[in-house]
């Protein structure tokens, strides 16, 4: 009996340990970056994404928070203000293109710091939130493909999208 305890404690450790997370489109593994918060966001900073005439909140993006990372990833401080009460929802967050799927990294509190996301996972981008789709269709995954660089997600933001594209 005491020789199986071993081969036990040594099968219960080799179950504990983690492999590499394999990118289900290239079977690369693949390792996310960690996720540095960016500065919180300033009203100077702040570009118009329109949602849907019928949305009770505005949307903006904060450039200055703006990357696309090496891992594919563009991330972003997206800011809801209420257009009747005056309410302010602040989060930094991040989508990807393949699959099309977006996660939430941090809650912006009341005091213009950050509070990390609890369990952040990905989550497939649907029309229940408007706001991340038009994100993905109109600046960061336009015709299904990746903006390529920082610079180029900016620019589209800048840009902006055209009002009345049905959402």
């Amino acid at each position: 009996m005491k020789r199986r305890i071993p081969a036990v404690v040594l099968l219960a450790l080799a179950a504990c340990i983690v492999q590499p997370q394999q990118d289900e489109f290239d079977g690369k593994p693949w390792e996310v970056l960690m996720t540095q918060l960016p500065s919180y966001p300033k009203p100077e900073n702040l570009l118009r994404v329109h949602v849907s005439p019928t949305t009770a909140f505005e949307f903006f993006v904060d450039a200055a928070s703006v990357s696309v990372g090496q891992d594919g990833i563009v991330r972003y401080a997206l800011i809801a203000r209420s257009t009747s009460g005056g309410a302010v929802n602040v989060s930094y967050e991040g989508i990807r293109c393949q699959p099309l799927e977006r996660k939430l990294y941090a809650f912006g509190r009341s005091d213009s710091a950050w509070s990390p996301a609890r369990i952040p996972q990905w989550v497939p981008i649907s029309r229940t939130n408007p706001q991340h789709a038009a994100l993905a269709e109109d600046f960061f995954c336009p015709e299904s493909r990746r903006v390529r660089t920082t610079e180029e997600a900016v620019q589209a933001l800048r840009r902006g999208n055209t009002p009345g594209l049905g959402r």
